[in-house]
């Protein structure tokens, strides 16, 4: 599942040379960072996984850290401060580019679990890992 997200990253190199690789990094990882620490407050829920299961997680809850429209914020957030630090445009376009890229590369390999919104039941995932 990660190694797709730091091939994003290295690729974005190409496209933003004067961003840094770890720039890239955090940026292609954020909502995988953010993710752990939304579990530990309570606000996102997890749950074991049938045994058997390609992944051993069951992602039951997490609409601040992979839900598409909260995705579409972190992603603005993130260019727009990548911007206001390093007055790059490109560099910014291309960090707030790779926070979305994290939702569309876990919506190719998750099984439809990745919610549209929080106050949507609507979730999507095309369940490659499977």
């Amino acid at each position: 599942m990660f190694l797709g997200h730091f091939a994003a990253a290295f690729a974005a190199k190409k496209a933003a040379p004067n961003v840094s690789l770890g720039t890239t990094i955090f940026a292609a990882q954020w909502l995988d960072l953010l993710w752990p620490a939304l579990l530990l407050t309570g606000t996102e829920t997890v749950a074991l996984a049938a045994p058997g299961s390609p992944v051993p997680l069951s992602f039951t809850h997490y609409p601040l850290s992979h839900s598409l429209l909260a995705v579409i914020g972190w992603s603005m957030l993130f260019g727009g401060l990548y911007f206001l630090f390093s007055r790059n445009q490109r560099g910014a376009f291309v960090v707030g580019l790779l926070v979305l890229s994290h939702w569309v590369l876990d919506w190719l390999v998750h099984i439809p679990d990745l919610p549209i919104a929080a106050f949507t039941d609507y979730k999507a995932g095309l369940g490659l890992w499977n």
